[in-house]
């Protein structure tokens, strides 16, 4: 990692690159990059907090502020090939006197043949005035490779003289892929003086680690996860199309060595309150990996070319805490005005570029889940092929699905006997979704409880049922243009209308590890919470 940035950052000197902005918080470590590409020339530096500071021993040389530093330090370009350092000073980069200072030195060294000076702006935050956009490069620092990070984890172990298998190794290592090298070791020594050791449990940790990432960058929201794909009714193409995913999740590792492609993710795109959040929230449980939810409304800032930051930062942390499930809810409205007029829809359609791009050209272990109600309202470019796995469309639950609803919403609340006729309320129901059918055994159950009857009826159901209208007839013109919408569209049916049961494919895991069909150590048969057809 730190020779492929020595390599870059010599490049872009000897390319007269004038200024290069690090995009990144550990100072050490760039001073040590910056110490490798020295060869001859001088350096000075400038911190925000200190004012002019010797570059090796890091002491304090002069109280100074930013302008004069620049002021001091522009003409010596002219007698050393110079480095500039400055540390910290992304808050006055908007002051037109040091934009001009910066100017004049980065003028100089692209067209002035005895005038040689670099300027380094280092900082954790990015801000670049718009009458520098041109003269500065912007380099993010490489996060490790998957090599680098095994060679980080070989010599942890070394150092304390701890045995770790190569399987442990090769699956915490892509657990640690996303975090820079001092996220890694810091991770590594928690782990230690936790367990002492390093193994396959250590994984959990890494996570509740990467947690702390999305909390401090307030951009995307970690979601907790207790539904399973078990809690699903029906969607049972959906379901078996997972399962197969879940094989490569849980052996990632083996399965990039043997050649398979990284499953992108899928649409779920069909009618709303059918079980569509329920599936973004149950392939994470399946996977075994978090689920963060991208909220493009909280990525809008007030100022030019903040959104559009915020996006990058935003895709930037989802794969530093990958493998994880990207979840993007009602997609259709997230994007809304792309390729409008104004400011807004301007925007909207720099965001939705951004995300093409980063979606056509990732190479991460980020799971995209986008929902959608309405796929008309959703830009072409997004449904092309290549973009995600699968499109999966979501009717209203058949007969026999919503027999199961009926029937699990009611062991739910221990209201379940073999006396009530699910049958004859199911033939009510037609057209009702997963949410409309929980209501009607929550309306129910709360009758029952209020008129103080001990057992609930299927008369009982019944009545809650007339009193509750189906989502297909309360909004028939809305539902209808949604199914007109998708009537032509390559998408495949989520749930199987001959009802066979999802197959679940086995796999080999090392000792240890936990597959789909365990979860902390239990099955998933005995964890089932039986909530089918949740609103979604």
């Amino acid at each position: 990692m730190k020779n492929s940035a020595r390599d870059l950052l010599a490049s872009y000197i000897d390319a007269l690159y004038p200024i290069i902005y690090i995009n990144h918080f550990d100072f050490k470590v760039i001073d040590d990059i910056v110490s490798d590409i020295v060869d001859g020339r001088k350096v000075v530096e400038y911190n925000n907090g200190l004012g002019i500071v010797d570059f090796k021993t890091k002491s304090m040389m002069k109280e100074c502020d930013l302008f004069n530093f620049l002021k001091l330090v522009k003409d010596d370009g002219y007698e050393h090939s110079l480095l500039i350092v400055l540390k910290d000073v992304h808050n006055q980069l908007d002051s037109p006197e040091i934009v001009s200072m910066l100017k004049y030195i980065a003028e100089r060294n692209l067209y002035n043949e005895s005038y040689n000076a670099s300027i380094f702006i280092v900082s954790s935050k990015l801000s670049i005035p718009e009458e520098l956009e041109d003269l500065i490069t912007v380099f993010d620092m490489p996060l490790p490779t998957v090599i680098e990070i095994k060679s980080i984890m070989t010599e942890f172990t070394k150092d304390l003289d701890i045995d770790v298998s190569e399987d442990v190794l090769s699956e915490i290592s892509l657990s640690f892929k996303g975090l820079n090298e001092f996220q890694i070791k810091q991770i590594l020594n928690l782990a230690y003086q936790d367990g002492g050791c390093l193994d396959f449990d250590d994984k959990q940790l890494i996570l509740s680690q990467k947690e702390q990432l999305i909390k401090k960058a307030g951009l995307l929201e970690m979601i907790p996860v207790h539904e399973t794909i078990e809690d699903i009714g029906g969607l049972e193409n959906l379901k078996e199309w997972l399962y197969k995913k879940e094989c490569i999740f849980n052996q990632l590792d083996k399965a990039i060595k043997f050649g398979v492609d990284i499953p992108k993710g899928i649409m779920i795109v069909g009618m709303p309150g059918c079980g569509k959040s329920l599936a973004a929230k149950a392939t994470a449980k399946l996977f075994e990996i978090p689920l963060v939810r991208l909220d493009v409304g909280r990525l809008l800032g007030k100022y030019i070319g903040e959104s559009e930051e915020n996006m990058r930062k935003a895709l930037k942390l989802s794969e530093a805490i990958s493998p994880c499930v990207l979840w993007i809810d009602e997609i259709e409205k997230a994007f809304s005005g792309v390729g409008g007029s104004g400011g807004g829809s301007d925007v909207t359609t720099r965001l939705f570029g951004q995300f093409l791009t980063w979606m056509q050209e990732k190479e991460n272990t980020v799971f995209i889940v986008a929902t959608a109600n309405d796929i008309s309202k959703i830009p072409p470019e997004f449904l092309r092929k290549g973009r995600f796995d699968e499109l999966f469309y979501v009717d209203f639950p058949n007969d026999e699905e919503r027999r199961k609803i009926i029937e699990i919403h009611l062991k739910k609340r221990n209201k379940w006997n073999k006396e009530l006729d699910i049958i004859s309320l199911v033939k009510l129901t037609g057209g009702y979704n997963g949410a409309d059918l929980e209501a009607i055994v929550k309306d129910a159950i709360e009758n029952c409880f209020i008129e103080g009857k001990e057992h609930l009826t299927t008369e009982d159901l019944k009545t809650a049922q007339r009193n509750i209208k189906s989502i297909s007839s309360t909004l028939e013109k809305r539902i209808k243009e949604i199914k007109e919408a998708v009537k032509d569209m390559d998408l495949k049916p989520a749930s199987n209308p001959e009802n066979k049961m999802a197959a679940k494919p086995t796999s080999k895991r090392p000792v240890g590890q936990a597959g789909g069909a365990a979860i902390m150590g239990k099955s998933i048969a005995g964890m089932v919470n039986p909530a089918f057809w949740l609103k979604g």
